[in-house]
């Protein structure tokens, strides 16, 4: 029985692609071709869900400040969370720094070198434990990230969706059978640079691309199909008002705890909405819990309306800037923080976003 035009691809894809790697592949980056296990799982964790571009000054921020897991490890929460500052999804800061200790204490420093132990490891799924063992120990497990995801939809013309438990179990299969077993880590980062350089998302180089006279989605003009998403995201809408509480040479802060977004995060007294509100408001409620007393402050500014999209939530509000003749007394929320550490303590980009736009945080205050 001869194989169809797409089992003879899956046959010689391996050999193809890792052959454009080393023949046409230009993508560099710093931890490419790294084999210390940390240093990857490093790179790993501040790339999930961030460009590279992105991503490459914090990576070289991290291993220079903390060479190894360490002293990662023995850092203090407020330090990791200031030098993360601006990446987002602080979760991902909060299961670093866990696993980093859980290493150097319980196993060491020693990083577990099988897929199974990696995955075990706090904010670690399929993807990055499998980048990780074929990196660091080249174990034969292979990723599927979003990049895997584009070019194996698009050349096969697979039309699940990625994100359903069923298109995730098909391209898993699928990118496991197409792996260069000898090779896992060589291969794996040049599927992702192939996607990542030729078949990027939006105008992709299918001029250029080794595949085009095979590719289900070149050939039938379905470049702008595939790959398909089958759920609508539901986006949550939250209204955050700050009241910026100055005394003197201080400022009052509070440190989210909540398990809610940018917990670990510092920020100024909130007050949260679930429609638009007009500062009256929230002075009023300010009075109410005696944080003001009439004839004792100045209402320095109001900010314009400021936005953040998140992924499945938009932020938007506003920072009342208020200063006080007199301190509170009752304020239980809040500490009290010279202005001149203001800029030590790791802010959301909600927050960085107005302090940018007011000139920084020592031009602010």
């Amino acid at each position: 029985m001869q194989k169809s035009s797409a089992e003879k691809l899956k046959t010689r894809f391996a050999k193809t692609l890792l052959k454009w790697n080393t023949t046409s592949n230009i993508r560099k980056m710093p931890w490419k071709g790294e084999k210390d296990p940390y240093k990857i799982w490093l790179s790993e964790i501040i790339l999930q869900q961030t460009r590279v571009e992105q991503g490459l000054k914090y990576y070289n921020n991290f291993v220079k400040t903390f060479p190894d897991v360490h002293r990662l490890a023995k850092a203090k929460e407020e330090k990791v969370f200031k030098l993360w500052e601006g990446l987002g999804y602080y979760s991902r800061c909060r299961n670093m720094l866990a696993t980093a200790r859980y290493i150097s204490k319980e196993l060491k420093g020693r990083f577990p070198g099988k897929y199974e132990e990696i995955k075990q490891l706090k904010g670690i799924g399929p993807y990055t434990a499998a980048a990780i063992s074929s990196f660091a120990f080249n174990l034969p497990y292979a990723v599927v990230d979003g990049n895997v995801f584009r070019v194996l939809s698009r050349l096969f013309g697979i039309d699940k969706p990625t994100d359903s438990a069923e298109g995730k179990k098909y391209f898993s299969l699928l990118a496991e059978k197409l792996l260069d077993k000898k090779k896992p880590g060589l291969y794996n980062q040049a599927i992702m640079d192939f996607g990542a350089v030729i078949c990027r998302p939006a105008a992709p180089l299918c001029s250029s691309c080794i595949f085009k006279k095979e590719c289900v989605a070149f050939t039938a003009d379905k470049i702008n199909d595939l790959p398909v998403k089958g759920k609508k995201i539901s986006i949550r809408k939250r209204w955050f008002y700050y009241a910026v509480l100055e005394y003197k040479n201080e400022i009052a802060v509070n440190k989210r705890s909540e398990k809610d977004i940018w917990q670990g995060l510092y920020e100024f007294i909130l007050f949260e909405k679930d429609k638009e509100t007009g500062k009256e408001i929230i002075l009023n409620q300010l009075e109410k819990k005696r944080w003001l007393q009439k004839k004792k402050y100045e209402l320095i500014s109001v900010s314009p309306l400021f936005k953040q999209q998140l992924s499945h939530q938009l932020i938007a509000g506003q920072f009342i800037r208020i200063k006080l003749s007199q301190k509170p007394a009752d304020l239980p929320a809040g500490q009290w923080v010279a202005k001149s550490r203001i800029e030590k303590y790791a802010f959301p980009q909600f927050i960085n976003q107005y302090l940018r736009e007011n000139g920084g945080q020592q031009s602010l205050f």
